[in-house]
């Protein structure tokens, strides 16, 4: 197995691959990237952690060499949120930077599994998948938004709330990866249930939790820490899947263009060594959940368009 992360010099890269080095199968490579001249030195700095999990660093502008016969490719380069700002802000940069790496990896490494961390998720996706279109080579079953982190947000979230082990604790998560577009599904979470006024509650807690991260960071930056355990854990859903394991069920922002009238959407898939096996049913929603549905869908196509025109503008 090969598991490469790009932008691993950063903060969610750096966590990302502590995790990575500490779980990754035995006699794995984990290759890690970054523009930054630091990146060779992250890699040292792992590689005297003993375990069996070979650990390569490489930096400047091309990460072709790092990405080659890589399984999974992670993307988590991009500037960061700060106060004041919402991932919108951010497009320009990353939007950028997501293009760029996404056509390196489109002639270096195809048939990889991508993973895209970069904010702002909604728009970032898109903007890979029309690149990998652009260059003959979009396979829809093998891209992934990592969307983990609005789902441990609401595992933690409700095992406080309700006093449960987080651990006892599952919370659908579906739609997109910023404000509105982000919606729990309290109403299927096993054998608790929630006042009208919880539901609300928390709905916008879970919306609005890298906000907390960003202003009780003061400037120093947004969500690190637990963006690399969201991504370490969808990663290891990816490992499963290739590994041959049956019925690996994730969330992930995936393209639905085939299925729904939103071109991409955070949804439950089943994994399998090929990628995306299906997009599964989300279940039944209460009330509030289809109107929270219904009032986001205009955001999120709006994220989508911006990413297909930003790519048919610049190429």
């Amino acid at each position: 197995m090969k598991v490469s992360v790009l932008g691993a010099a950063g903060g969610i890269g750096q966590a990302l691959a502590l995790l990575l080095k500490n779980n990754l199968p035995d006699y794995s490579t984990l290759s890690l990237y970054d523009i930054a001249s630091v990146t060779p030195g992250v890699a040292k700095d792992l590689s005297h952690i003993p375990n069996k999990v070979k650990v390569e660093g490489f930096c400047g502008e091309d990460p072709s060499d790092a990405i080659k016969d890589s399984n999974i490719i992670l993307i988590s380069a991009g500037v960061a949120r700060k106060p004041g700002m919402d991932r919108s802000d951010l497009f320009n940069i990353n939007a950028g930077i997501i293009k760029s790496l996404t056509e390196k990896i489109a002639i270096a490494n195809p048939n990889a599994f991508i993973g895209i961390i970069t904010n702002p998720v909604n728009t970032t996706v898109p903007i890979a998948a029309e690149v990998l279109k652009q260059k003959g080579v979009y396979d829809s079953r093998k891209l992934f938004g990592i969307t983990t982190l609005d789902v441990i947000r609401a595992e933690t979230f409700v095992s406080e709330l309700k006093g449960y082990n987080n651990k006892d604790i599952a919370v659908p998560v579906i739609g997109g990866h910023s404000g509105i577009t982000i919606l729990p599904l309290l109403s299927q979470v096993k054998d608790i249930t929630f006042t009208e006024e919880e539901v609300k509650n928390l709905t916008f807690r879970i919306q609005n939790a890298g906000t907390e991260v960003v202003e009780a960071k003061a400037g120093g930056g947004s969500a690190t820490l637990s963006m690399g355990y969201a991504a370490y854990r969808f990663t290891m859903s990816l490992i499963d899947a290739l590994n041959g394991k049956k019925e690996v069920i994730d969330y992930a922002y995936v393209d639905t263009s085939d299925s729904d009238n939103i071109p991409f959407f955070a949804r439950p898939v089943l994994l399998s060594v090929n990628g995306i096996e299906s997009h599964l049913p989300l279940g039944d929603l209460s009330p509030y959940e289809s109107d929270m549905l219904d009032n986001m869908k205009e955001t999120l196509n709006n994220d989508i368009d911006k990413g297909v025109s930003f790519i048919n503008s610049n190429t």
